[in-house]
């Protein structure tokens, strides 16, 4: 009897219902006939007959082979490219987290243990949750759209916003993972019923106010320490590489070689600036970081909040007097540098700031000064004016600067944030104009 010349697919759970690979191919040779049976005692025309079915049993065997292996890697993650280790088989080891499911249940975090129930509940399968997570150093695709915005200092700040299937993954990742790990009181920055308000008001009224930056602060939170601490969390070794591939990305040059468009990895996998999953992880990582400024503030008699890669510190009443009689800020920059230094991230010198009630003191884009009769932490009045003369200009008619309604809309939104009233009455008046102009009033649904 001969096999077919392809053979049809077989799930893998009938392969390792054989023992495995070799003993399935063996398995099914048998039952197509084609065993061995030795050569034995044979005339030349039987020898001629057992030369031709020893042909036709190995390119079987090399078929069943084939077959046995795309069941193996439909079921298998296998490899997930150069520099990244992986094992199949799910174990434990030195880095599992003790009481690992003590911790799970803890953080709330969901049941899954390797790679297959990870892909189950991502709604993918093998296969397409490993081609999510292959990392190549030269790719001929990505999974990022890509372009620059300027930065406030004149540089460019690099956006990598994920293409709608990685997408869903980490925002599946965020929602029932990331945002379930501790993070400290300090930090306000993407947090529910957080904001940069709440950052700022912390802050509102003091006499010093001294702000620091981190350099490069998702691109210094590697692939590494992500998995680290996922697997801190109580994930296994398999998940937590997955889901750390999952949310990085090396930062990569386009080139066109050999007449083909590719993307050059030009450094390591770290958290991408768009991906829903980076503010999460990064403020579940800077636990230990915000843990020690506190306590540093705490002993220097300030207050200290970080929003993001902001990190701001504020002396108040008779405490910013005594602050400057013992030169506390020169302690406070020296210590933050050494703190955060140790925590891995580095200090961006040319971004601190010391400012004092006499001038205008700003957190987050706010206003903190104390100011009778106004909000402790505001919107600068510039915007404020702009905001004004474009909302009078377009109810005269005028072009103004060309602002469209949805900018004018998110101007007010912003306001409203910090002063409820004028910027409702901002939003009132463009929600007045967009009626006229035969538009939707903020917050109503269009068909």
């Amino acid at each position: 009897m001969t096999a077919p010349a392809k053979m049809p697919a077989v799930p893998w759970a009938d392969v390792e219902a054989k023992g495995g690979i070799r003993p399935w191919v063996d398995s099914e040779l048998l039952r197509l006939g084609l065993a061995d049976p030795g050569a034995g005692s044979m005339t030349d025309a039987e020898k001629k007959a057992y030369k031709a079915r020893r042909e036709e049993e190995r390119r079987v065997r090399r078929e069943l082979f084939r077959v046995a292996w795309t069941a193996y890697k439909a079921a298998h993650i296998v490899h997930l490219g150069p520099g990244v280790w992986w094992h199949d088989t799910a174990d434990v080891d030195k880095h599992d987290a003790k009481d690992a499911d003590k911790k799970r249940a803890d953080h709330a975090l969901p049941a899954v243990g390797d790679a297959a129930a990870l892909a189950k509940a991502l709604g993918l399968t093998i296969p397409r949750l490993r081609w999510l997570t292959y990392h190549r150093d030269v790719d001929t695709g990505t999974h990022y759209h890509r372009w620059t915005v300027p930065k406030r200092d004149g540089g460019l700040r690099p956006i990598s916003a994920p293409k709608p299937e990685l997408k869903a993954a980490q925002r599946w990742i965020a929602r029932e993972v990331t945002e379930h790990l501790p993070v400290h009181g300090a930090a306000h920055g993407f947090l529910p019923g957080r904001s940069i308000a709440t950052n700022a008001r912390v802050h509102a009224g003091a006499k010093i106010v001294v702000k620091l930056d981190i350099e490069g602060f998702y691109p210094t939170v590697t692939y590494r320490r992500v998995k680290g601490l996922l697997r801190k969390a109580g994930l296994g070794e398999q998940v937590a590489i997955l889901m750390a591939l999952l949310a990085t990305e090396s930062p990569r040059e386009e080139l066109v070689l050999r007449g083909k468009t590719c993307f050059v990895a030009t450094g390591p996998r770290a958290l991408p600036q768009g991906a829903p999953t980076s503010p999460s992880i990064t403020n579940a990582l800077c636990l230990r970081l915000d843990c020690r400024l506190t306590g540093l503030a705490r002993k220097l008699g300030c207050r200290y909040t970080r929003y993001a890669d902001d990190m701001t510190f504020s002396w108040h009443g008779q405490a910013a007097r005594e602050a400057d009689r013992s030169n506390a800020i020169g302690k406070l920059l020296r210590a933050v540098e050494m703190v955060v230094g140790e925590e891995g991230f580095t200090v961006k010198r040319t971004k601190t700031r010391v400012m004092r009630a006499g001038g205008r003191q700003k957190v987050t884009g706010l206003v903190v000064n104390e100011a009778e009769g106004r909000p402790p932490a505001r919107v600068p009045r510039d915007v404020q004016r702009r905001l004004r003369a474009a909302v009078k200009n377009r109810e005269l008619g005028r072009p103004g600067r060309g602002e469209s309604l949805d900018e004018l809309r998110g101007m007010a939104a912003y306001l409203m944030m910090t002063d409820r009233e004028r910027g409702r009455a901002f939003m009132e008046r463009l929600d007045r104009l967009a009626k006229q102009s035969g538009g939707s009033p903020a917050g109503s649904e269009t068909t």
